[in-house]
């Protein structure tokens, strides 16, 4: 059984990164991956199957919902967001806008944070320094912010779901930790982001999505936590053997691989209900502040980059010295603080 999991672990956090075809339909393929693990673990029973099904209704709905309401109020929108930088001193703004969309993730989801962000991108004058730092700011922030409900990225969706707890465990668990974060990332962007208009004028803004594809993006995200929820019930046997005994501050450390993987596999993996709330916090900050440094670390990043055609290479470049530093404070505080 282990030796099966352990193929299945490896395959899990390889493939994605290294073979094209397995990126492009990550959904589809940790839906059989976690069929897979379950199956090996002999836990693919009626009532896990039926957790399966429930557990990504609440953010599927939540992604369409939100993907319908932002289509029919992208044009206003872009307006008012150019009336609103101009109207206000544009650093504060800059901080604003990363300090509120982490914020609502929780409540917007963060893929639709991320579109907003893209949507707000699009109608600034930045030049392309500026830009992909107020873009990484803004994703390392509702990466945090999103994490706090269930509803705000599949990573709060499984985390609640295999811990058996309620709407707000997550905000109790890690909210004073999580919401100075994501004012501190909007404070950087005020002092990093150089308000200077660029010279290429006012860009074209971000072309509206099709019903068709709103409704796909919500039928992958049901495929992808249902995959999460049969693979992380799969892993019980192997998170028992290996991961119980070890210390928070070496899961934490460990947890910086989400930088390249998504976070939300990582947490299906990694938690069990046996594990302390001092362990559970450890793992999931060091999940979500890495999973900010680069482009495939979490689902705000990949949609951002990807509208934005931002590269792996000037990602990093701010990313990573971003993501380091913060690992490091946050290690601090869980040291003093526990």
């Amino acid at each position: 059984m282990i030796l099966g999991l352990t193929i299945i672990l490896a395959l899990v956090l390889f493939l994605p990164f290294t073979v094209k075809a397995v990126e492009h339909n990550l959904e589809v393929f940790l839906f059989i991956m976690g069929i897979a693990a379950a199956m090996i673990s002999q836990v693919l029973d009626g009532e896990l199957f039926i957790k399966a099904l429930e557990d990504p209704i609440h953010i599927t709905l939540a992604v369409l919902i939100a993907g319908l309401l932002f289509r029919w109020c992208q044009t206003p929108m872009e307006k008012g967001i150019l009336g609103i930088s101009k109207a206000i001193p544009f650093r504060l703004f800059l901080a604003l806008v990363v300090i509120i969309l982490g914020l609502i993730s929780s409540i917007i989801t963060a893929i639709i944070a991320a579109i907003v962000l893209v949507v707000i991108v699009s109608v600034l004058r930045l030049d392309r320094k500026s830009e992909i730092r107020l873009v990484v700011l803004a994703c390392f922030s509702i990466g945090l912010g999103a994490a706090l409900t269930p509803i705000g990225e599949p990573l709060a969706t499984i985390t609640i779901s295999k811990l058996n707890e309620d709407f707000f465990y997550l905000i109790k668990l890690i909210g004073s930790d999580v919401i100075p974060a994501v004012a501190i990332f909007g404070i950087l962007a005020a002092i990093l982001v150089n308000p200077k208009e660029s010279d290429n004028g006012l860009n074209a803004g971000l072309q509206k999505e099709s019903y068709k594809e709103i409704i796909i993006r919500s039928v992958k995200i049901y495929l992808f936590v249902m995959g999460l929820t049969l693979l992380g019930s799969g892993f019980e046997p192997f998170i028992e053997k290996y991961l119980l005994d070890l210390s928070p501050y070496v899961l934490y450390w460990i947890n910086m691989i989400s930088a390249v993987l998504d976070n939300a596999t990582l947490a299906a993996a990694e938690i069990s209900p046996s594990m302390d709330a001092p362990t559970i916090k450890a793992i999931l900050l060091g999940l979500i502040i890495s999973g900010g440094m680069l482009i495939p670390g979490n689902i705000p990043n990949i949609i951002a980059a990807g509208k934005l055609n931002i590269t792996s290479k000037e990602w990093a470049r701010f990313g990573v010295p971003v993501g380091l530093i913060t690992m490091v404070v946050y290690f601090i505080v869980i040291l003093i603080f526990g």
